[in-house]
């Protein structure tokens, strides 16, 4: 796998300071995307135990909420392999951290399928992932009210509720930016 950007204290992809994984390669070519470059799986530089220490070590300090994977599309077959090795090694260092993702695939008509087919990685990085933000970016859609989200068609998933429930689960709260105000609240 390779990756395009390591963002240690990203405050855009995600709730809190977090670091952020922008991993290559993608097949979804959003119109509108703000990664275009990334699409290709060959761009950027080889992902290696090199930049997993890295990671776990950004995100060490307790003011870092936890560790968002992008890009790219994290969850396309290619890279899935290398981020369970990651997401298994994160979260044995630092258990008590949030995993974000953002997928352009589907939860229920993409994810959960795979999942209950047995698919070998979808299902363990599924198992490691906190928060699932899915589906393609709709750049009709695209509000700059939507809270960690591009355009409105995307989901915040509570991962495991949705694995334990098998169907997708909303993460509790409010999610959009009260207008006006620029304050940024939920539940």
């Amino acid at each position: 796998m390779n990756y395009a950007l390591i963002r240690e204290n990203d405050i855009a992809n995600g709730p809190g300071v977090r670091t952020s994984l922008f991993v290559s390669g993608c097949r979804h070519h959003c119109k509108g995307c703000f990664n275009p470059e990334t699409w290709s799986f060959s761009y950027g530089k080889p992902f290696t135990q090199k930049e997993i220490d890295l990671i776990i070590e950004a995100t060490r300090p307790a003011y870092i909420e936890g560790l968002t994977l992008l890009g790219g599309e994290p969850l396309e077959p290619e890279n899935q392999e290398t981020l369970v090795d990651l997401l298994k090694q994160f979260k044995r260092a630092l258990p008590n951290k949030k995993v974000w993702c953002y997928s352009g695939f589907s939860f229920e008509s993409n994810l959960l399928p795979k999942c209950q087919n047995n698919e070998e990685h979808v299902k363990e990085l599924l198992e490691l992932i906190d928060v699932l933000v899915d589906g393609k970016f709709v750049e009709e859609l695209k509000s700059s009210a939507l809270l960690f989200r591009g355009s409105s068609n995307q989901n915040i998933i509570d991962v495991h509720q949705s694995l334990k429930q098998s169907k997708l689960v909303p993460l509790p709260g409010v999610w959009e930016r009260k207008m006006g105000s620029g304050n940024i609240y939920d539940n």
